[in-house]
């Protein structure tokens, strides 16, 4: 399983993707599933970028996004417990995505070491994640 912006679809907040050749060759090997928690959350393409805070996402206008982004956590997780993927591949430092580090709330650009919504959903249940910028 692989976040969608790493296998160049234009699904990241500002409209673009985060394409990336070291996901491009392992799905040359592997089967992949592509998903992005945020659009499957209801939220568009391009969107405000968000940051969680307190355990909440809000987008930089101030929006409550929570919502959205733990539906489509929960829709990520729905599908890999389906699927049973060896591993997850996501995005570093995403709201949904960063496995080790994401943006601290504040919108400065200040990172902090915890990871997105459902990086940690699916960590939770036993998943093996690891962030594209790990991947070997």
């Amino acid at each position: 399983m692989v976040s969608a912006c790493l296998m160049g679809e234009n699904c990241k907040y500002n409209g673009g993707n985060n394409c990336n050749e070291k996901v491009l060759r392992l799905a040359a090997d592997n089967e992949m599933i592509p998903v992005c928690p945020e659009q499957m959350g209801g939220l568009p393409t391009p969107r405000v970028p968000s940051e969680i805070a307190d355990g909440v996402v809000t987008a930089k206008d101030g929006r409550n996004v929570d919502r959205e982004f733990r539906l489509g956590a929960a829709k990520c997780l729905k599908i890999a417990l389906r699927e049973q993927p060896d591993l997850i591949v996501l995005q570093s430092r995403s709201p949904s995505c960063g496995v080790k580090q994401r943006y601290d709330g504040t919108f400065t650009g200040k990172l902090i070491d915890a990871p997105g919504v459902t990086a940690e959903l699916l960590m939770k249940n036993g998943f093996h994640c690891v962030d594209v910028e790990d991947l070997n």
